[in-house]
Parts: C-alpha cells; structure tokens; sequence
C-alpha cells in the first residue's frame, strides 16, 4: 500500500482485515508495529466509522479514507488503552492503522492519496 503526499511516495506493508471478528480485533495486544507496517480496516462501503483503543497498547495514527482512497481525516497518536470513541466525522470505506506520529513524519494530510487494489482506481489516475 502506498500513500501518495506533497513530500513524497511512502509504502507500507499491510494487514487487511475485512470481516467483523477481524475488524474488532484489530492490532489489540500487539506490542510493536513497525514504521513501515499497518493495519487496513476495510468496511466494503462507505459509512460513518468509530474506533477507540481498548487492550491496544501502542499508539497509533487513524487515517479515514473513503472508497476512491482519499485521505478524509486523520487522528494522530491515539493513545494506548484510552477507551474514548475516536469517530471518522464523515462517511468512509477505509481506515489506515500506522505507528503513532507517523502520519506526521511522512506530511500525511487530507486530500492525500492512498494506493491499494482495494481503493478505487480514481485514486491512482490522480
């Protein structure tokens, strides 16, 4: 997966999880995430979302992306264990789990692009 932004091309090594036991528990009781590593939250159409971080104990960066893989909104460094809702605040098909400021690091901002075979190819002709 790769996320297209004004300072550059950054690709990630993912897991997609794309059913509902795989969705809930997402990266709970892991312990490190690699800088170049993630986690993709595929809900196969677009809909308000929420996540929080119960039983997840490194922090992370929640990127919103709708189906065509536009970056909506971005939650930086969610913090570990911290149970408060974490809501997308618009209709998306995707959430993008990385390393807790890295989103920051690489000038990741809404409008940016990601690239991956399950985003829309309107994403990629950008």
């Amino acid at each position: 997966m790769t996320l297209h932004t004004a300072t550059g091309e950054y690709v990630f090594t993912v897991e997609v999880v794309d059913t509902p036991k795989s969705r809930a528990d997402g990266l709970m009781f892991r312990q490190e995430l690699a800088p170049d590593a993630g986690m993709l939250f595929d809900f196969k159409e677009e809909r308000p979302v929420s996540f929080w971080m119960r039983n997840t104990f490194i922090p992370l960066d929640m990127i919103f992306v709708d189906a065509q893989g536009i970056v909506k909104t971005i939650h930086v460094n969610a913090r570990p264990q911290d149970p408060t809702s974490i809501p997308s605040g618009v209709p998306v098909q995707f959430v993008l789990e990385i390393p807790g400021g890295r989103s920051v690091e690489i000038g990741l901002k809404p409008g940016d692009t990601m690239e991956h075979v399950r985003a829309s190819t309107a994403a990629k002709e950008k």
